[in-house]
């Protein structure tokens, strides 16, 4: 029963990440306007370039899950997103912190999944 359960959790991750991901390149999903104490943020990231390595994480994070290879160091490097995505949201955008939440605890959780793995680094 608890593999299945994380079996989907890890599935519905992996979707919501390449979702998200892709969005960034492809916009499907227009995102809702910035909050106006977050304009600068939001010209800084995109004109650094940040946007496209968030994608590229996220993608490279929701394929690793999907196919169960390399997942759990995605999961460490996608812990940077998801903290920086929290702090986003609960500073400069607090309306809208719910999918922020939801994407660290499901890394949390796909992180405690994975805790065989990090043995070796504590």
């Amino acid at each position: 029963m608890k593999y299945n359960v994380l079996l989907v959790i890890r599935i519905l991750f992996a979707l919501f990440l390449l979702f998200f991901g892709l969005n960034k390149f492809f916009h499907f999903m227009d995102p809702p306007p910035a909050p106006a104490e977050a304009q600068s943020y939001w010209e800084g990231m995109m004109a650094s370039k940040t946007m496209t390595l968030v994608a590229i994480v996220e993608i490279a994070a929701g394929l690793a899950l999907l196919i169960n290879r390399y997942a759990a160091l995605l999961m460490i490097i996608l812990m940077s997103v998801s903290i920086n995505a929290v702090l986003y949201h609960v500073t400069l955008d607090p309306g809208s912190v719910g999918m922020a939440i939801a994407l660290l605890v499901l890394n949390l959780v796909m992180l405690y999944a994975y805790k065989d793995h990090y043995k070796g680094l504590f």
